[in-house]
């Protein structure tokens, strides 16, 4: 008898092979997914960051310009801890538009509405809103308000005692993994407001 030794894989050596090759690709397919989402992540935390400070400094520069509107109204309108309005010439067209910040469920906002003419009015109807800053996850109120001598007003704050306001964003695109919430704080000092 002639004893023939067989070359090749038997059917479980072959079952492991297939078995090891798809946990290797599985391995290196989730490793990729963990370093494109972990990549993805961290550039829509520093967009969305880099977009609230840009959103904050032309804020702060607008309400620190608040001057009466076209048709007379004090310059400040609401006063409140999630939504601030105001009367500023944002466009430099040397006449006020109504502006007003605000946040709609996790995106901070701005609408701004053209005075309208003959009578003068600002219809709300006209409002042009554009989203600043996405992933804003406020508890606090993002704005606080202060009189003259820095107690703190409202909200609703008075609008005429109303001097300085304090900004205050909290932001995070995702709050359930690290990194922690980013905070962008800053004061605003209402220039042009008449002393009663």
């Amino acid at each position: 008898m002639i004893n023939r030794k067989r070359k090749g894989f038997t059917l479980i050596e072959t079952g492991l092979a297939v078995l090891m090759f798809l946990l290797g690709v599985t391995t290196v397919f989730s490793l990729v997914e963990f370093g494109y989402f972990g990549k993805d992540y961290t550039f829509q935390q520093a967009l969305s960051i880099e977009e609230a400070q840009r959103g904050i400094e032309t804020m702060a520069k607008e309400i620190r310009e608040a001057r009466a509107g076209e048709d007379g109204s004090f310059p400040i309108v609401r006063a409140e801890g999630f939504e601030f309005s105001f009367f500023s010439d944002v466009d430099n067209d040397g006449e006020m538009e109504k502006i007003r910040y605000f946040l709609e469920g996790t995106n901070f906002k701005k609408g701004i509405i053209e005075p309208q003419c003959c009578p003068v009015s600002y219809p709300s109807s006209s409002e042009r809103v554009i989203t600043l800053t996405q992933y804003v996850r406020n508890a606090p109120p993002i704005f606080r308000y202060f009189d003259k001598d820095g107690n703190e007003l409202g909200p609703p704050a008075n609008l005429k005692n109303t001097k300085r306001m304090r900004v205050y964003l909290v932001v995070n695109v995702n709050p359930a993994r690290p990194p922690q919430n980013f905070v962008l704080e800053t004061d605003v000092l209402l220039r042009n407001l008449k002393e009663d």
